[in-house]
């Protein structure tokens, strides 16, 4: 096997890898804005329950909106960061790939 080859395989395979390590790592930042998200609607369902007037009641949504709020603009910050670190990703990975087969052929 020639040393070209051999190093187009390499970095084949590490573009891979770290493609995959990508992926778990969108997967991972995923879960934990899914758990907050629920975690959230555990507070707002605790507070309406504590409340004992109508103010009470109006102030935890209100509490609960201006903490959705920020919640849709982190997840619009990490859809963003995520989708460009799986543009990357898939880049190199298809750009290693490409080379990989150019050189076999």
């Amino acid at each position: 096997m020639p040393r070209e080859e051999i190093r187009s395989d390499r970095s084949a395979g590490q573009a891979g890898s770290e493609f995959f390590n990508t992926l778990q790592e969108m997967s991972r930042d995923w879960m934990m804005r899914a758990n907050a998200e629920v975690e959230l609607g555990l507070k707002l369902s605790k507070k309406l329950t504590d409340a004992h007037s109508v103010p009470d009641a109006v102030a935890a949504y209100q509490e609960w909106l201006s903490e959705e709020m920020g919640a849709r603009a982190e997840d619009a910050r990490l859809f963003m960061s995520s989708g460009q670190k799986f543009m990357d990703a898939s880049s190199r990975l298809l750009s290693s790939n490409w080379t990989s087969t150019s050189t076999s052929a």
